[in-house]
């Protein structure tokens, strides 16, 4: 039973390791397709 109680810790901590590596790292993500900035033109001036 504590062999067991051993491996799920050893297995939550890993995890735990990996999610914060990856969270502190950080991919920036994908920069939007559409949107933005536009000119302006005529009554959108005011």
């Amino acid at each position: 039973m504590l062999t067991l109680i051993r491996r799920v810790s050893a297995a939550m901590s890993a995890a735990g390791l990996i999610a914060a590596f990856l969270r502190l790292r950080g991919t920036g993500g994908v920069p939007p397709r559409s949107g933005g900035w536009r000119p302006l033109d005529g009554p959108d001036l005011r």
